[in-house]
């Protein structure tokens, strides 16, 4: 077997499933955790109203990183175009 024919061959078993689901099981929780602390932070300044207004921009970001992790997008999405459309 040639060189370009063994690249072709090893090529076919790439993927990126591995650093998907390590960012999936590490990124994620530690972006979590530090917006939990900074959350935590302005609370105990007593900024009560910065944080709830922080934390529904959270929640919604959630949201969209739950769907996009998920790969339930297009399903979501049709559901949400139901909706307006009847």
């Amino acid at each position: 077997m040639s060189a370009p024919e063994f690249l072709v061959v090893y090529a076919q078993g790439l993927s990126t499933n591995g650093l998907q689901g390590w960012i999936t099981n590490n990124v994620v929780p530690l972006v979590l955790l530090g917006i939990a602390v900074i959350l935590l932070w302005i609370g105990g300044r007593g900024d009560n109203a910065g944080v709830a207004r922080r934390s529904v921009g959270l929640i919604i970001g959630l949201v969209a990183l739950g769907i996009a992790v998920s790969g339930n997008g297009p399903k979501i999405g049709s559901f949400l175009a139901g909706l307006l459309t009847g």
